[in-house]
């Protein structure tokens, strides 16, 4: 009776350890956040460093020569094509003018008078009066006369010219920088410096750099979106295109120049300035995202993704990622679409082992996680 009642007792204590141990190695499942892999389209970019230039630059240099007497704008302003910029010192030029208006009234009095000799002549041609070569003769000084006249009348309009440019105006619309030349400073048509400078910025151009291997893959330039980033990543409120990729390329850096039109209209962008140009290189669909915090090395440095089956259990593969697009990895081979892919807590698992998944919910700037596979218990 005694060996009976031992027996009954270990053989309770063996069914209470197997409970026991049936309870822990259910607690003991590991939960994970997955995702279902789902194709997608995904649009590659290259982030290319560029600098900006002006739409339009235009060196303000005198057509006349003269002194400066009068800066006539705002240092930094908008200023408007044909808008007064500078005065020049127009008395000397003011003279010369009327001086050649006189030598136009001079060669035009000239001009009557041997058109007056000429008129006599002619009747006295008619009646042998005069000689033939007389009557020539007038005729000559009336004909030099008349060029005498086209000619004051030439350099008049001339001289009208030279005191106009007095007033240097702008050729163009645009922001003009500072003075280059004051008030005193005498100044010519020959000078090396300007006299200020206007920079057209309300459109402004990108001009990146970009091997010549990745012509082939850019998209037609019309049909390239491109966004222009500030130095902490964020695209500038403008609207960008492509406007021709350079025929040549650099020998020594292999590297061919695009240039980009942007529309400048809060004027962020300033000539000078060093930017970065985020331009489509490619088009795919159907491709496979995962996201980074997915992906694993190995030892062997390989990237590495664990997944489960429908029955919850997980097993690691190794997988080719490609570009980074918005915080995932483009997987190149080593998953299919349909698989669930354990996104969080990879740290807890082993081949095999059982799972509790959990629909892994994506950050705003992240792809949107997709309903997880029922998984049989």
């Amino acid at each position: 009776m005694e060996i009976r009642n031992s027996l009954l007792l270990v053989a309770g204590l063996a069914l209470a350890a197997c409970s026991d141990d049936t309870r822990q190695v259910k607690a003991e499942r590991p939960v994970v956040t997955v995702l279902a892999i789902e194709p997608a389209s995904v649009t590659l970019h290259d982030e290319l460093p560029g600098r900006v230039a002006a739409y339009r630059t235009a060196d303000i240099r005198p057509q006349t020569g003269g002194i400066v007497v009068r800066r006539l704008f705002e240092q930094g302003a908008e200023v408007r094509a044909g808008q007064p910029l500078f005065q020049l010192n127009a008395a000397p030029l003011k003279a010369e003018l009327d001086t050649a208006a006189a030598a136009l009234r001079h060669a035009e009095a000239t001009l009557a008078r041997a058109a007056r000799q000429a008129g006599r002549l002619r009747t006295l041609i008619d009646t042998d009066a005069i000689s033939r070569q007389a009557y020539d003769d007038a005729v000559s000084e009336h004909d030099l006369a008349a060029a005498s006249v086209a000619q004051a009348r030439a350099t008049l309009e001339r001289k009208r010219l030279d005191l106009a440019f007095t007033t240097v105006q702008a050729p163009i619309s645009g922001r003009i920088g500072h003075e280059l030349v004051s008030e005193g400073a005498l100044v010519g048509q020959s000078d090396a410096s300007p006299m200020a400078r206007i920079l057209q910025i309300d459109k402004v151009y990108v001009d990146v750099r970009q091997p010549a291997s990745m012509l082939a893959s850019l998209r037609a330039p019309a049909q390239q979106p491109v966004a222009i980033l500030s130095p902490d990543g964020q695209p500038y409120d403008a609207e960008a295109r492509v406007l021709f990729t350079d025929l040549n390329v650099d020998a020594g850096t292999g590297d061919a120049t695009m240039r980009i039109l942007v529309d400048n209209k809060h004027r962020a962008l300033l000539p000078g300035m060093f930017v970065r140009a985020r331009v489509a290189r490619a088009a795919q669909s159907g491709a496979l995202l995962v996201p980074q915090q997915a992906v694993q090395r190995n030892p062997d440095g390989n990237a590495t993704v664990w997944t489960i089956d429908k029955t919850g259990k997980a097993s690691q593969c190794i997988v080719s990622v490609g570009e980074v697009v918005n915080h995932q990895y483009l997987v190149r081979s080593g998953l299919h679409v349909g698989q669930t892919l354990v996104v969080e807590g990879q740290e807890r698992l082993r081949e095999g082992v059982s799972t509790k998944p959990r629909l892994w919910k994506a950050l705003a700037s992240q792809q949107h996680a997709v309903p997880v596979p029922s998984v049989q218990q």
